[in-house]
């Protein structure tokens, strides 16, 4: 199924035209959005959204997560709006989060994988709403790349995987934020955290003035076959082709492991200003302590190992609390779950 793949910039009124078209049209297009670039699909139209599954070689039992403007938008794409969901609007709307509330029967099946419930975001990208507005779509989305890869977080990225698999992609530089939204479920006695993003633990918490459950899927390994309420749960994901290995541990423990195994001729994924002291190749990924500064260049990061041709790689932990959770969660997975404590 060879097409040919437009990049057209998001400057021009002319291409948000266009994607609106396509969309409208039961066709894919990728575009920015504040967190990654997205492969969107109008979420009301089962065949469109089918597309995005073989776009990605992804999963069917992946869910999507289906984008709005705004809570005007949410009839007929859920069933109810919980009192926790309107909390969680009002804070952090239009933003990177992603709240799971109970599906309505506008919803194509295909975004929810069999669930009795979907993700509903309002980004705040200025392109990715202007899409929505034009189209008047809600669209589903997941990250623009093949399935198990780096999330892309600008349009060349999207391109290496993509040209030929969709027919428009729209380049609005680089992505803010680097990670995927943090995903809260509002279904159920308690809220609970699914995948960490910019949004933390700790501001969901403050926002529902209650304390907000963290799914065990977030830090740690999924048991075969378990049903997943929300994407980025599933066992290797963001993975670079390289055997990545997380060593857990200060910088000079770090460079003591990596020259211990310089047979392997590895490389490091390190944090800014570290590389020249480790004497191999290295990418840096981001301030020590600094899960913004990480969160926005990790996925770049793994997909410069890649493009070095790089065999093994040790990582440097990031911490696990705050928005570094987000990075430590990717990189885990990145990583197969592979961690050296030092």
């Amino acid at each position: 199924m060879e097409m040919k793949t437009e990049i057209l910039p998001t400057s021009d009124e002319k291409s948000i035209e266009k994607a609106a078209a396509l969309l409208q049209n039961g066709e894919l297009v990728a575009l920015p959005t504040e967190t990654v670039y997205g492969i969107a699909a109008d979420a009301r139209n089962g065949e469109a959204v089918k597309k995005i599954f073989v776009a990605k070689g992804r999963p069917q039992d992946n869910p999507l997560i289906v984008h709005v403007t705004g809570p005007e938008m949410l009839p007929g794409l859920v069933s109810e709006v919980p009192e926790r969901a309107q909390l969680l609007m009002a804070a952090f709307c239009p933003g990177p989060l992603t709240i799971i509330m109970p599906r309505g029967p506008e919803v194509a099946a295909e975004c929810c994988a069999g669930l009795d419930t979907v993700g509903i975001r309002m980004p705040s990208h200025p392109v990715a709403r202007a899409v929505i507005e034009k189209s008047g779509c809600a669209f589903a989305a997941p990250s623009a790349n093949l399935s198990g890869k780096p999330s892309p977080t600008n349009a060349q990225d999207v391109f290496t995987d993509m040209d030929g698999r969709l027919p428009l992609i729209l380049d609005g530089g680089e992505c803010d934020v680097g990670v995927e939204s943090t995903v809260v479920s509002v279904v159920g006695e308690k809220p609970t955290l699914f995948r960490p993003g910019h949004i933390t633990l700790e501001d969901l918490e403050r926002a529902l003035g209650e304390e907000v459950e963290v799914s065990k899927a977030i830090l740690e390994k999924l048991p075969e076959g378990a049903v997943v309420r929300s994407p980025g749960m599933k066992y290797k994901h963001y993975a670079p082709k390289a055997d990545v290995t997380l060593l857990d541990g200060t910088f000079e423990q770090f460079k003591a492991y990596v020259d211990a195994h310089a047979e392997q001729n590895p490389s490091c994924l390190c944090f800014t200003g570290e590389a020249e002291k480790l004497g191999v190749p290295c990418v840096e990924y981001g301030r020590e302590g600094d899960g913004a500064d990480q969160a926005k260049h990790i996925f770049r990061c793994l997909r410069a190992l890649d493009e070095q041709g790089d065999a093994v790689v040790y990582a440097r932990c990031p911490q696990k609390d705050g928005l570094s959770m987000a990075v430590y969660n990717r990189l885990i997975r990145a990583a197969a779950f592979r961690v050296i404590k030092l």
